[in-house]
């Protein structure tokens, strides 16, 4: 099946799909407790099997090569979920809720030139952060890392963690709430 898969035979990718499909879906269900998200995820495997077929080694059997795909693809899933969830606090928490989507890697919202300004404004006031601040804000508020983590990463303490991460998060309110007012 493999050597057909490789010489791009539909029929062997056909018979792979009919072979793994319950078991990538019920391991991306497994993982997202979603089954739309299931369900998309494992065409994502399928396509990335399908792109990738040539690089398999058969080092592994193509089963155990389909599932850590599968991981990884419901992993990459979890993270940018997590990531929303992350943007959406620190827009709530600054007030900035009409710039989330934005903030979490979605598409700049493009209702008029002005509310781009706006956007290009608050990534400059993201960038003036003192470096130490905007290291530890990002760290704490956009990578979900802990004080402690921040802390051994930085190299620096605890109570100097929240420090930085307080200051980082008021300057940025008080920016962002003068930009908006524009």
């Amino acid at each position: 099946m493999i050597q057909r898969l490789k010489s791009n035979d539909r029929e062997a990718f056909n018979e792979l799909v009919a072979l793994y499909k319950n078991s990538v879906i019920n391991t991306c269900y497994r993982f997202l407790l979603d089954q739309q998200d299931a369900e998309d995820i494992s065409q994502d495997v399928f396509i990335e099997v399908y792109q990738s077929i040539h690089s398999f080694r058969g080092e592994a059997k193509l089963s155990t090569w389909i599932y850590r795909i599968t991981v990884t693809k419901c992993l990459d899933e979890i993270k940018k979920r997590q990531r929303k969830k992350r943007m959406a606090s620190i827009s709530k928490l600054l007030h900035i809720d009409d710039i989330g989507h934005w903030l979490a890697g979605g598409r700049m919202p493009d209702q008029n030139i002005q509310e781009k300004e706006k956007m290009k404004e608050i990534v400059m006031v993201l960038d003036q952060l003192p470096e130490n601040q905007r290291i530890a804000f990002t760290l704490s508020k956009i990578d979900g890392f802990s004080n402690p983590e921040i802390a051994e990463i930085m190299n620096t303490t605890t109570v100097a963690v929240e420090s930085l991460v307080y200051r980082a998060k008021k300057k940025v309110a008080t920016e962002l709430e003068i930009i908006l007012k524009k």
